[in-house]
């Protein structure tokens, strides 16, 4: 496998099987540390940018501590503490950024901007989500699931639930293709994802020995799945008005205790989070009040139950991010 040592990390897309598993590898090593209190600041010394045009949990204490546990320096912009894109220009941004800093992070709307800051900074830039790409939650996604069944999943079947064109499931439908994994989008027709994609996915995973398959039916798409993946409904970004229709299109592809009957005695839950599941947030309490229905995408029994892994998943997101910026800011094998 090639050095991965000054590469951007825009999609998946532009890595290979090998470069994935690799990514996954490392961060399962980097958590092996992290469980044993082994001090790791292998970058000690660089620095890291955090552009965030998009709220997050996760990701930016993902990066925040990753970066920490690596010895580096971290700064957090937000959209009121930089001018990017109000008073200078993205290209401008990156050249400036990239004279501060060893690498750049960027969490927002369209991949046009995560890639044009790409290709006018001199340092590594990672995609922390854009509207059609989530690529630091599949290394995450996938470490799961190696805990779950081993490090061979190839021939594992894979399930995406619901609003089966998002960045999650877009990303989702790469990484199982590359990692020869049986993938299903489950949806209904008006959220399946772009024909493009299915067909560059499905030429992808013939080629590592898998299938890529798309269908409005649940009891098609989860019988006898090892793992069901579900998101929000409505995504980050997206309009309010849109709650009702979605709300009427992707109920009928809750994941509840019946699709969790389908699968695998041993399948296993998993979502992205943040998830709606009771009424305890504000958006819960506010979509309630409006439809009257107390769980979305997900119900709580099946959230909380012992299939559940969202939490191992959440975790694991700081260890993948970590094995991200480590294998493009450094070439050297860990000790």
């Amino acid at each position: 496998m090639a050095s991965l040592k000054g590469r951007d990390y825009l999609k998946l897309l532009d890595f290979s099987s090998d470069d994935i598993r690799h990514l996954i590898d490392l961060a399962a090593k980097f958590k092996d540390m992290k469980a044993r209190g082994v001090l790791h600041r292998y970058l000690e010394g660089k620095n890291i940018v955090l552009l965030f045009e998009k709220t997050s949990t996760r990701t930016r204490c993902s990066f925040e501590v990753a970066g920490y546990d690596l010895g580096m320096g971290v700064t957090f912009l937000d959209p009121q503490s930089s001018q990017v894109s109000k008073k200078e220009s993205i290209a401008d941004t990156a050249r400036v950024l990239s004279r501060f800093y060893d690498g750049i992070e960027y969490r927002g709307f369209g991949q046009q901007i995560v890639e044009e800051l790409a290709e006018y900074a001199d340092c590594p830039v990672w995609n922390g989500l854009t509207d059609e790409w989530h690529p630091t939650q599949m290394i995450a996604d996938m470490l799961t699931l190696r805990e779950c069944f081993g490090e061979d999943l190839a021939g594992r079947k894979l399930v995406f639930m619901g609003d089966a064109r998002n960045n999650v499931a877009n990303s989702l439908m790469v990484v199982c293709a590359k990692l020869g994994i049986d993938y299903v989008a489950c949806g209904p027709i008006s959220n399946q994802p772009e024909e493009w994609l299915v067909e560059l996915c499905s030429k992808i995973a013939t080629e590592n020995g898998s299938t890529i398959q798309v269908t409005d039916s649940v009891e098609q798409a989860c019988t006898g799945a090892d793992a069901v993946y579900t998101d929000v409904w409505v995504s980050m970004g997206e309009p309010d008005e849109v709650w009702a229709s979605r709300i009427d299109a992707l109920s009928p592809y809750q994941v509840n205790e019946r699709v969790m009957s389908l699968m695998n005695p041993d399948g296993v839950f998993l979502h992205c989070l943040p998830a709606y599941h009771d009424t305890k947030t504000k958006v819960g309490a506010d979509i309630f009040e409006r439809f009257g229905i107390t769980e979305m995408e997900v119900t709580n029994e099946v959230f909380e139950g012992p299939r559940s892994r969202v939490f191992d998943e959440a975790e694991n997101r700081m260890h993948a991010i970590k094995a991200i910026m480590y294998a493009t800011l450094s070439d050297a094998p860990l000790a």
